[in-house]
């Protein structure tokens, strides 16, 4: 054999050992610690969410799962370090509807591509937005604000979270269903926004339901509509949008992902278990406390999940120009 031919052989058997790796390991994974990133501060629902399945992760896999903080760019930051980690199964992502779906469209400069970067593992929960009103809003319900909004001229206010925050693209995707025009308020997260809303400044406020529940509990705020198919189990009187005639879903989800070329056993590994803690009947308890409902399902149910959630957020932010660099 010449040898060219040796080095092209050689080059050959060593491609093919690197594709059998990371499935040689998979055998035995896991075998040390996992590391689940969670791109966000902590404190937040996304990362008490990551400490409830990593705590309860861990004792179902035999080794630890330890939550690490990589907060910055709107999740991008902590996503982008799983998607460029070595696709062995001890680095994943507990990780948000932003960075799976949205942000590619607001930041001009994307350092992953969540479609191509990503193995999909499994939607863990969702978090319906809500619109809630002063009291002093005369309208009871969605429907009725926005009857009331169109004869504004534009002026009705709706408060969000943040410029590019998912609050402030539902309101839009409102706005656009039901042909009204209003005034998009943001604030630097919900806590300002509430207080505003609260001492009358806004009008409404859409956002993420989370951190509205006990003040509409509470009476202090009214719950126009929730943006979720069925009626939120801590706000049963409370309308959805399509129960009001608008065809509008809207929520911040967050799912397990994992680097591009996971080792499939890795995958239905983790699928499998994470799917037994989401059906926990405590689990799904502490996910309505921190404002969210409980999901599940297959890897093919996330990506699917990601491309519909994609392309719909894209409409909203092409057509109201919104951007973030």
């Amino acid at each position: 054999m010449s040898r060219r031919s040796t080095l092209v052989a050689l080059s050959a058997c060593l491609a093919a050992l690197a594709g059998l790796a990371p499935a040689v390991h998979a055998a035995d994974w896991p075998a040390k610690p996992v590391t689940l990133v969670v791109p966000f501060p902590p404190g937040g629902s996304t990362d008490a969410v990551a400490r409830l399945i990593a705590q309860r992760l861990g004792a179902r896999l035999g080794q630890q799962v330890v939550v690490d903080n990589k907060a910055g760019a709107a999740g991008n930051l902590g996503t982008d370090a799983v998607a460029k980690a070595l696709p062995d199964g001890y680095t994943l992502a507990l990780t948000t509807s932003g960075p799976l779906a949205n942000n590619k469209y607001l930041y001009k400069a994307m350092p992953f591509d969540a479609a191509k970067d990503l193995t999909p593992i499994v939607l863990v929960g969702e978090i319906p937005l809500v619109v809630a009103a002063n009291p002093g809003v005369k309208a009871n319900n969605l429907k009725q604000f926005l009857d009331d909004a169109r004869g504004k001229g534009g002026r009705a206010t709706i408060a969000n979270p943040g410029n590019g925050t998912i609050g402030h693209l539902a309101a839009n995707l409102v706005q656009s269903v039901a042909n009204v025009e209003a005034t998009d308020v943001p604030y630097k997260g919900d806590t300002p926004a509430m207080t505003d809303l609260m001492g009358g400044t806004v009008d409404a406020v859409s956002a993420p339901i989370t951190a509205f529940v006990a003040n509409i509990q509470a009476g202090k705020l009214k719950g126009l509509a929730v943006m979720s198919k069925k009626r939120f189990p801590l706000l049963p009187g409370v309308p959805t949008a399509i129960e009001q005639g608008l065809d509008i879903e809207a929520s911040v989800w967050f799912a397990i992902v994992g680097p591009a070329r996971l080792p499939a056993p890795v995958v239905s590994r983790l699928n499998a278990e994470i799917n037994a803690i989401l059906a926990m009947p405590d689990v799904r308890e502490r996910f309505e406390q921190y404002g969210a409902t409980a999901a599940g399902g297959t890897p093919q149910d996330l990506a699917s999940h990601m491309a519909s959630d994609s392309a719909k957020w894209k409409k909203v932010i092409d057509s109201a120009r919104i951007t973030l660099d």
